[in-house]
């Protein structure tokens, strides 16, 4: 059979001249070059369920409360979807941008799925990384390759979303690309073994700790509803026929000028655009396709609109996410209804460690956990990990030693996981306790302060046979309250810790030359530390799910106050003092960005030995309720 004529930019562009068109052909084409094909990946014959068959949705029921995100919380109210709102609904706006909506960005960067035919992947990972980021104001980069190998999917086979959606909510969520990646095999294998290592699934035995779970998505077949879910909601599957003039889509809206069908694609909505007529879509084709990857397609155009398009809500967030954004004795869980509750370990009566915890919706009550331990002679670290989400803590013993304790999910019981390192950790001291992205599941890594005013860092690779290794000893100095630590993006460890003259000093292990140790800054206010600073990285600064964020850090100082700092990782720009809040504050014990918003949330301990929150919004710190005793 005679070979189909390669089309080039040129033909397509004299083509849409001819019928005047109201799209473009991609710039980055020469009229010589060949309009390009990249691979598709809607299986013909698949379960996509006609917009037609899927009735009217209840969005009341479904979403008629508050969110986490207080953007969506207003344009729900704005829609009349909360009790008590207005009986005339303000209604939804003419246009939707998730890239970019109330100053923030909301959308991973785009992705390219060559060469498989996996777009029902991406537009399902997408879905899932989108609603990561609204729900829960974290970056999560989720991996294709967990669900496209978890199906068992060659390279050249197709499917769709709603069969992605439904192995993600039936295999425990979907992990990040670390856990399993997207078709890379690994070097130097055969290439008759390539497809073979594709299909054969075998992500690091960590997984269940380390996937972003989800709850069933919603089909969503009327137009104006999902124009209204993308409102309040957030970004939306859909699929579409692909013609042999859409490969070369630049700027404007596209309508079909072609009869030559080529396959069917799979999208992620993320917008909308009534005065142009147009969805606004993210491609997995790359960045060089369309207008930085995202184009936009007629209402009704090319079947866009025959299909239901899917999404999702209630999203839950795993540790390994989360890891950075939170320091000290309290972290946010996937636990509760909204799978955001507060997780909050302090010290009680008798070298106890007692458990409290906030549930994530209204009224926010905090509630006293169980005890356990007997030994603790200073505050805790507490942390989620990798170990299917179980609660990890860490403490200084009353014999100079560490002791960890961890919270096994699957029987709820705290389990005492020993003791080691030193026997000279400063009394009453609080280690800092992270989990590293060292191995899979990833090391722990502690640092503690010790009796001689030093640092000693000890850390345990996560598997047989178990053992806690001394990483040495730096600095000198070191205030008695202990160190605050965090991972870089760019891997190395970095820590605060308060010096004997009051001000504060970043220290950073510079891994590539030996794993030592090195001083990095010193700031303060010149009001001393009184307190072991609380340290993590945050949200504001990172631009997308590469970039880091700000470092932000609190601190107790002389006076019963407490001053918060940060450093513009993105920027490179030094420490700077952003406010001084508080009263009657012995110690800052604990602090997080999470799920509201983009808010910082505080545990301070009171000169009356009780510990109280602290949040920060938009309008500044404000003092929160009294938890209980510590």
């Amino acid at each position: 059979m005679p070979q189909e004529s390669v089309q080039t930019a040129g033909e397509l562009r004299a083509r849409l001249l001819a019928q005047g068109a109201r799209w473009s052909v991609s710039e980055h084409l020469a009229d010589e070059e060949p309009v390009p094909r990249p691979s598709l990946g809607l299986e013909p014959g698949t379960k996509l369920t006609p917009a037609a068959a899927v009735e009217p949705v209840d969005l009341r029921a479904l979403i008629g409360h508050e969110s986490g995100n207080p953007h969506l919380t207003r344009r729900r109210a704005a829609h009349g979807l909360l009790p008590g709102a207005p009986a005339a609904p303000a209604g939804r706006p003419a246009a939707v941008d998730w890239r970019s909506r109330w100053g923030w960005p909301w959308i991973t960067k785009v992705k390219d799925q060559n060469p498989c035919g996996s777009s029902w992947a991406f537009a399902a990972a997408g879905l899932v990384e989108s609603m990561a980021r609204i729900e829960h104001a974290v970056w999560a980069r989720r991996s294709e390759g967990d669900v496209h190998d978890g199906l068992g999917s060659a390279c050249g086979q197709g499917s769709d979303p709603e069969t992605a959606l439904d192995w993600i909510k039936d295999n425990g969520g979907l992990a990040d690309p670390d856990c399993r990646p997207y078709g890379t095999p690994p070097e130097g294998l055969p290439a008759a073994r390539r497809e073979a290592w594709r299909t054969a699934y075998a992500p690091s035995w960590d997984r269940c700790g380390r996937t972003v779970r989800i709850t069933d998505y919603v089909r969503l077949g009327d137009t104006e509803q999902q124009k209204v879910w993308l409102d309040t909601v957030g970004p939306l599957t859909a699929c579409l026929d692909v013609y042999d003039d859409f490969f070369g889509l630049g700027a404007g809206v596209y309508h079909r000028t072609s009869d030559r069908l080529a396959g069917g694609h799979c999208v992620l909505i993320v917008g909308y655009d009534d005065a142009a007529g147009c969805w606004l879509f993210r491609n997995s084709w790359g960045t060089a396709h369309h207008v930085g990857g995202y184009g936009r397609i007629g209402y009704g155009e090319a079947a866009v609109d025959d299909w239901a398009k899917c999404g999702l809500y209630g999203t839950n967030i795993d540790p390994w996410t989360k890891r950075r954004l939170h320091t000290g004795n309290v972290y946010e869980s996937g636990n509760g209804r909204a799978h955001r509750n507060f997780e909050l370990l302090a010290t009680t009566t008798g070298g106890r460690l007692r458990h409290w915890w906030r549930e994530g919706d209204a009224p926010f009550a905090w509630a006293r956990g169980a005890a356990f331990a007997h030994d603790a002679s200073g505050r805790p670290a507490f942390t989620g990990t990798t170990y299917n989400r179980n609660m990890e803590s860490l403490h200084v013993t009353t014999g100079g030693r560490l002791r960890h304790w961890y919270y096994e999910q699957s029987v709820r019981v705290w389990r005492d996981g020993g003791a080691f390192g030193p026997g000279d950790a400063a009394i009453g001291s609080t280690p800092a306790f992270i989990q590293s992205d060292y191995g899979k599941p990833g090391n722990f890594e502690v640092v503690v302060r010790t009796a001689d005013g030093r640092l000693n860092h000890w850390w345990r690779i996560n598997g047989a046979p178990w053992t806690w290794n001394d990483g040495g000893r730096f600095a000198s100095g070191i205030a008695h309250y202990g160190p605050a630590l965090v991972q870089t993006r760019s891997r190395h460890l970095d820590l605060v810790a308060a010096r004997t003259d009051g001000r504060m000093q970043l220290w950073w292990r510079d891994d590539a030359n030996g794993f030592v140790w090195r001083p990095g800054e010193v700031f303060g206010s010149g009001t001393p530390a009184v307190s072991a600073p609380c340290l993590i990285e945050g949200q504001y600064g990172a631009a997308d799910e590469d970039t880091p964020g700000n470092y932000e850090l609190c601190v107790a100082v002389a006076g019963g106050r407490v001053e918060h700092w940060w450093r513009g990782n993105a920027g490179g720009s030094g420490w700077h003092r952003g406010a001084v809040f508080g009263h009657d504050v012995t110690a800052v014990t604990g602090m997080l960005q999470g799920s509201f918003g983009f808010n910082l949330e505080v545990i301070v301990l009171r000169t009356d030995a009780r510990l109280q929150h602290y949040w920060r919004d938009d309008a500044g710190w404000h003092e929160g309720p009294v938890i209980g005793p510590a």
